[in-house]
């Protein structure tokens, strides 16, 4: 029995000698694989070898194409840089980041597990473009398109167009590269436009792969008119734009502010527009104006969001009543309206209107009457199954209420002695069987005001 055990501490010693042990750093960051392109991603690892010296294979179970291919040698406490590559998968319809394990394996069979995490980026995500301002003098601009994403794209075909120009350039960029152009302009060509903010397209070329990219372009307007804007206020939203004319020509002005259909019925403006137009689900108020020099133009925007919002919550309350009352198998309604006599006594009529929204079974209902009052015996079409006078109930049965039908109960109650004031009946209840469990439901309590009666000539 010793040597057996011996054997076994030598085993499990050998073992735990030959397992590897290594040690992993990534000293790379954003590595990222562009959709449609078959390029792989690179990741730099520093591995140190705290065990024995092996051939390191590389692998993962999820589909991914590594390199290396073949195995690795690093010796005892060596350290080595690696550069790890991976394909992407044709299958892989993901965008974002994706983070998988992946195995080191040595030659005796042993492994270590660890993650790696891949940037999936469209084409169309990977750039930023943007251009200087245009000056109505200026006579070039500046044009830049930014690599925002850790991929070394090595050919690119990209078309710049615009209304102030269109060119074609080819070009390479580095992971994080920003490249610039310096863009001549014809100012014949955009002489007529307009002072605003103008897209600038970009078609990219790259791999074989095309994307469409849109950026701004700003085109300045001269320092004649300056122009304030101010909004503030939530419920009661205020626009201020003032534009005022610090040059020394007469200046020509035109302000326009859209509003949806919905907030336009809510929104006053001073001064009146000399335009109001729709276009399709807006509404664009115009302004054309002169400024003489020295002079202001101000135009307010008012608009009061608390009426919609009132309409608004009133509208949820509905919805969640309807809601709330959908949820309920079966819906009692109590109501009592004043019964006239021939004999002058105080009667009431009371209606308890019984909707089932699901089917029930075996229902009855059950009704107390409150006290001084009695029970006058005729009813309508549903009679009640039992008259209790000692214990002031009443009680109707049905063997079921098929769902959305509505049973309407009626009786009248009288009294000899007048009732003054508020009168209050007690709620109704159900007691109901739905798919096997005994429910019970309540309706609302029902009240009656009465005042007292003039006395005529009768009386005395």
């Amino acid at each position: 029995m010793k040597k057996i055990g011996l054997i076994i501490f030598a085993l499990l010693f050998i073992s735990s000698i030959s397992a590897i042990n290594l040690k992993v750093e990534k000293i790379s960051s954003n590595e990222a694989i562009i959709k449609g392109i078959n390029e792989p991603a690179l990741f730099n690892l520093n591995i140190t070898n705290l065990g024995p010296s092996s051939n390191f294979q590389f692998y993962n179970l999820l589909g991914f194409s590594m390199s290396p291919k073949g195995t690795v040698a690093i010796n005892s406490m060596e350290s080595k840089e690696i550069q790890v590559m991976v394909y992407p998968r044709d299958d892989l319809n993901y965008e974002g980041f994706y983070t998988f394990q992946y195995f080191i394996k040595g030659e005796d069979g042993s492994e270590v597990t660890e993650e790696l995490t891949i940037k999936m980026v469209k084409l169309e995500d990977a750039f930023e473009i943007g251009s200087g301002e245009v000056d109505p003098q200026s006579n070039s601009i500046e044009i830049y398109i930014h690599n925002k994403e850790s991929f070394n794209f090595k050919a690119i075909k990209a078309r710049f167009s615009s209304a102030f120009f269109d060119f074609q350039e080819n070009f390479s960029l580095s992971p994080h590269e920003k490249k610039t152009f310096d863009v001549q302009l014809d100012r014949e060509s955009f002489k007529k436009l307009m002072a605003g903010f103008y897209t600038l397209d970009v078609e990219v070329n790259a791999e074989g792969k095309k994307a469409d990219i849109e950026g701004v372009i700003k085109f300045a307007e001269k320092d004649i008119v300056s122009t304030t804007k101010k909004d503030y206020g939530l419920f009661i939203n205020t626009q201020i734009i003032q534009k005022k004319n610090d040059g020394n020509t007469i200046a020509s002005s035109e302000t326009v502010i859209r509003k949806n259909i919905l907030s336009r019925l809510f929104t006053t403006v001073n001064p009146e527009p000399d335009i109001v137009e729709r276009q399709g689900l807006s509404v664009y108020y115009t302004w054309s104006r002169k400024i003489n020099p020295g002079d202001s133009l101000e135009i307010q925007v008012k608009t009061n969001w608390l009426m919609p919002l009132f309409v608004v919550f009133f509208i949820i309350a509905i919805v969640i009543f309807a809601k709330q009352y959908s949820r309920t198998d079966l819906a009692l309604n109590k109501r009592v309206s004043f019964v006239q006599t021939k004999g002058g006594e105080f009667a009431l009529k009371v209606s308890i209107m019984v909707h089932a929204n699901r089917y029930v079974e075996k229902v009855s209902i059950i009704d107390v009457l409150p006290p001084l009052v009695k029970i006058y015996e005729k009813f309508g079409t549903e009679r009640p199954r039992r008259i209790n006078e000692k214990s002031r109930r009443i009680e109707w049965d049905f063997d079921n209420i098929q769902a959305g039908e509505t049973r309407v109960l009626n009786y009248i109650i009288y009294s000899k002695i007048g009732v003054v004031g508020r009168f209050a009946l007690p709620s109704a209840t159900a007691i109901y069987e739905r798919e096997g469990n005994v429910k019970e439901t309540s309706s609302n309590r029902a009240f009656f005001i009465t005042e007292p009666r003039r006395k005529t000539e009768e009386d005395y």
